[in-house]
């Protein structure tokens, strides 16, 4: 799908539908009343007979209208006026897109983007325009013997620009928006493999992959590697499985050849039984979106290529299966890990934290100039948070408010949770350092404090994103999320 601007007017642009947008109330917005006035009032006629009532979401499309150039018009409900805010913009464009995968439509004309949004110029409502668009398109069939077979695919969506003075900046947001949905979409594609298929082992192949598609170096540990490093942790957890863990290191270097990298770290647990401390049957198929967090490292550092970023990131990802195999980890035993600290393994089913304490050691090396580590870390975040924003966790607060504000621009929001000294008392143990969890029930904070213990030298955050990167029910698949959010940081850093 490529996207691309039209200064032609909404009347007199050729294609196979234009989008337009009809306030709660039926008030026709601005490029709905100019094709109305060019039609003699055909589209007010619509809204006047109540078949377009303007409630968010709500489309009705129209052919053939006298007038216009366009074959067809998409009305989508937009809501109230004076409250069409950024989730209201992104659901209205959802919808529409939800009506466009269904017509036989190769080049559609968007007039949405023009809607006034308090804080937010046209560049934002593109960028999000191309994701929201490709978000809603996005399908997952690679897997289906005999895929649904689809109509005619949307091939170009054409964006409707005013003043041609804001030409270079609408343009620049969309190629943006085009690269971090790109990311996006390998996410969640990445996410979307059964255990089956997306072991360590293929996380490995696909970093290669991309490392050749971008030029940059991709490295591949393997046991024996990681045995000789001393990442115990990461040894531990893979104990109960055939299959061997990984550490996948990918080194991006858009920067200065000196410049410090922005490290990302993600969690890659390919498949988590919960180990000897065994989940229960229901949804567990869905544990496969355990190694989102290294899915949205794959996708961050493919954005940031395309995009170009003058900036050195270094990708790195401990990807392993948690199983309860003969050899498995049992509750009790203690490991050492990359970073000479010991831990009492209470719960085997809070591995993702003992394989990352390795992967933020191991960040050390690279004397980064921050580290953000991502992962489908607690349960407990999705009841602080649900699925609205990730959980952040930061031992530095100038990084923090990097983050937040990212996620703001992309609309990929995280909110910044406490990590004061007084949590950490929770982690103690009479046989280790300390243990994987706290002596209440295991939750967001707690796992946080675990994993400071292993970022003392450097500036770090931590994204808990198991409310965030998958859906479940009637939508079940990966979202791709913090792809965006990441993406943006590094541009912000590129710039800076």
């Amino acid at each position: 799908m490529q996207f691309g601007l039209t200064r032609a007017r909404p009347a007199r642009q050729r294609g196979d539908c234009i989008v337009v947008g009809v306030y709660e109330g039926g008030t026709l917005s601005p490029s709905a009343k100019e094709l109305d006035l060019a039609a003699g009032g055909a589209l007010g006629d619509v809204v006047a007979r109540g078949d377009m009532q303007g409630v968010l979401g709500t489309t009705l499309l129209l052919h053939d209208v006298a007038g216009l150039a366009s074959t067809r018009i998409l009305l989508v409900g937009l809501g109230d006026e004076n409250r069409l805010s950024e989730s209201r913009y992104r659901e209205a464009l959802c919808a529409a897109a939800r009506v466009l995968a269904t017509i036989d439509a190769g080049t559609v004309t968007l007039c949405l983007h023009q809607l006034p949004i308090k804080g937010r110029d046209n560049a934002w409502k593109l960028e999000q325009a191309v994701l929201a668009l490709t978000e809603a398109l996005y399908v997952f069939d690679a897997l289906k013997s005999k895929p649904p077979k689809a109509g005619r695919t949307l091939e170009k969506v054409l964006f409707h620009l005013e003043s041609p003075s804001r030409t270079v900046a609408c343009e620049a947001a969309i190629e943006r928006g085009e690269a971090i949905a790109e990311g996006v979409t390998l996410a969640r594609d990445l996410g979307n493999l059964p255990g089956n298929i997306c072991t360590p082992s293929y996380l490995a192949g696909r970093a290669r992959k991309l490392g050749r598609q971008h030029g940059f170096t991709v490295r591949i540990l393997d046991r024996r590697d990681i045995k000789r490093l001393g990442m115990g942790g990461l040894l531990a957890v893979a104990r109960g499985s055939r299959e061997p863990p990984v550490l996948i290191v990918m080194e991006y270097g858009g920067g200065a050849r000196k410049a410090l990298p922005i490290v990302l770290v993600g969690k890659g647990i390919t498949f988590d039984s919960g180990g000897v401390c065994i989940k229960p049957a229901p949804e567990l198929d869905e544990m496969k979106f355990d190694m989102c967090g290294a899915a949205s490292v794959f996708g961050a550092l493919h954005a940031a290529a395309l995009m170009k970023l003058p900036i050195n990131v270094v990708g790195i990802v401990p990807a392993a299966e948690n199983m309860p195999g003969g050899n498995a980890i049992k509750p009790g035993d203690i490991v050492t890990t990359l970073s000479g600290q010991t831990v009492e393994v209470l719960d085997t089913d809070s591995e993702g934290r003992v394989v990352l304490c390795d992967a933020l050691t191991y960040a050390e090396k690279y004397t980064p100039a921050a580290v953000i580590d991502v992962a489908t870390l607690t349960g407990a975040i999705v009841t602080a948070l649900g699925d609205v924003a990730s959980g952040l966790f930061s031992n530095n607060d100038a990084l923090a408010r990097e983050i937040t504000e990212a996620g703001s621009r992309a609309w990929d929001r995280a909110w910044h949770m406490p990590l004061w000294d007084e949590y950490q008392d929770t982690l103690r143990s009479n046989f280790a350092d300390f243990p994987n969890i706290g002596a209440r029930d295991p939750d967001a904070i707690t796992g946080a404090c675990f994993l400071s213990r292993f970022t003392r030298a450097y500036p770090w955050a931590h994204l808990d994103i198991a409310g965030t990167a998958s859906k479940s029910g009637e939508d079940k698949g990966a979202t791709g999320r913090p792809v965006a959010l990441l993406a943006h940081f590094l541009e912000a850093r590129a710039r800076t």
